[in-house]
């Protein structure tokens, strides 16, 4: 039976609110640099979204995008700075959510840690099992 229990969050400011029609897919621990700039830390954790699952139910004019030439753009609210979603570089289509982002539990855990070859030597990678990847996880 699906999980239809209702997902919902928005930004640090509360100008910007949004709900999910779907459990997340699973989640994860990036440790990229350009995670590590965005956040201030050294790594971002994320929950992996179905296409057309999130909808942004207030703010949405409050919604900036940082584009990249790969990768997938960074959304976070102009107001706050708040770290929203990861979406699809070409039509914006949040494909992750920030996992502080969420109002309560999202009901799923990071299950792997990304871009480890580029990890912060201050802050070491935990030795908590996860499956670990140099680069993106696997497809």
């Amino acid at each position: 039976m699906p999980d239809t229990t209702p997902r919902t969050g928005g930004c640090g400011c509360g100008a910007v609110r949004f709900a999910l029609d779907a459990a997340p897919l699973d989640a994860g621990y990036c440790h990229c640099t350009r995670c590590q700039h965005r956040t201030g830390t050294a790594l971002s954790a994320s929950a992996r979204v179905e296409r057309g699952t999130v909808r942004v139910t207030q703010g949405s004019e409050e919604l900036r995008t940082w584009r990249l030439d790969d990768g997938l753009g960074k959304v976070f609210c102009g107001l706050c700075g708040a770290a929203l979603f990861a979406a699809d570089r070409e039509d914006g289509t949040p494909l992750a959510v920030r996992m502080a982002a969420f109002d309560e539990d999202p009901g799923v855990r990071p299950s792997l840690h990304q871009f480890t070859a580029y990890a912060a030597v201050w802050a070491p990678i935990p030795d908590d099992g996860l499956p670990r990847h140099p680069e993106r996880r696997p497809s």
